[in-house]
């Protein structure tokens, strides 16, 4: 790990740990208005911090054999999980028919196909028409706005997420890292913990909205909210979503930390915690207590479980299915031998 920079290690394992614990309380939000604001709060800038990160390490030139590459290494690993998911939802759920379908995602694998198409229009935007980053991120944004309007086949492959999304994807690439180095100073700092207490005061404020304006996935039709009124609301969605993502990385770490080690291995967290979670789910078991004891305890198994799945041992187990080869358990196996 000494090559490898901390402050990114530090901010996916923030960012996956966000994503297990809104999850987990998705199932309990209607029922106070402090989960419901919690929820919704973490919704505006985690996934869009994670893709934010994961365009800043792609590259946007096409190689010969990249196409072959990321279909190993993104929609091979997909279907097989989508495979998975499906049985696994069929016993689960005591389905009537076990009905796989590749091209809708199963919850949250969307991302796997997502990232696979967000790839190839980076490089599109980049290397085949060679737009301007401000040219590109417009299109992209109004790519995404123009998405809503799409009744149909919104979920179909993602396509709705990759259009909604594509924009901090491809903020992320023309990022430098001087950027976020920037983003260190006390006054920012501070800026950036009251924005996000403002944006939380203002959600709690506010009359009830649907959190499904967050997800990415749905047409404005759907949403039920008026159509003439929903490109600013998905504007205004962004500015904000922006915002609460720089907010973020002004906050995240830089030094190596007690948890830098489990943000190499988010993907899996990413992959595997939806089994725990959809069976948590389907437990019915809800807020134990009251409110506020149970948003504690969902929170610090959210983290338990993020740390587990963030673990070499599971990532060892798990890497012929994920990446397809076992380099980490070999690895594990000679470190043994040589002690």
């Amino acid at each position: 790990m000494a090559n490898r920079d901390y402050y990114f290690d530090n901010a996916k394992f923030i960012l996956i740990f966000l994503v297990v614990f809104g999850h987990a309380i998705q199932s309990s939000i209607q029922e106070d208005p402090i989960l419901m604001t919690t929820y919704q709060t973490i919704y505006f800038f985690h996934m869009p911090a994670f893709i934010l990160i994961a365009g800043y390490f792609a590259k946007a030139n096409y190689i010969k054999g990249l196409f072959v590459k990321l279909l190993k290494k993104l929609i091979v690993p997909y279907l097989i999980f989508q495979l998975i998911y499906t049985i696994y939802y069929y016993f689960l759920r005591n389905e009537n028919n076990l009905e796989i379908d590749p091209l809708n995602p199963q919850w949250a694998l969307w991302f796997l196909v997502s990232l696979f198409f967000w790839s190839l229009l980076l490089i599109l935007f980049v290397d085949v028409l060679k737009l301007k980053w401000k040219a590109a991120m417009l299109i992209s944004i109004i790519l995404g706005v123009v998405i809503g309007f799409v009744n149909d086949y919104t979920s179909t492959l993602s396509l709705s997420r990759t259009f909604v999304f594509f924009p901090f994807f491809l903020a992320g690439h023309y990022l430098s890292r001087d950027f976020f180095s920037q983003l260190k100073s006390r006054k920012m700092m501070i800026l950036s913990v009251v924005s996000l207490v403002i944006v939380f005061i203002s959600i709690y404020l506010l009359p009830d909205w649907s959190s499904r304006w967050l997800f990415g996935s749905h047409s404005y039709e759907d949403l039920g909210t008026p159509v003439e009124a929903s490109p600013m609301l998905r504007l205004l969605i962004y500015g904000v979503s922006f915002w609460l993502v720089i907010a973020f990385f002004s906050l995240a770490p830089v030094a190596k930390t007690f948890f830098t080690r489990w943000g190499l291995n988010t993907l899996y967290v990413y992959l595997f915690h939806g089994f725990i979670i959809q069976f948590y789910r389907e437990s019915g078991l809800g807020l134990m207590v009251n409110p506020y004891i149970s948003l504690l305890i969902i929170m610090a198994a959210s983290l338990l479980l993020t740390i587990f799945l963030s673990s070499r041992l599971v990532a060892a187990a798990a890497q012929p299915i994920v990446e397809l080869r076992a380099s980490k358990a070999k690895k594990m196996l000679n470190h043994k031998e040589s002690q």
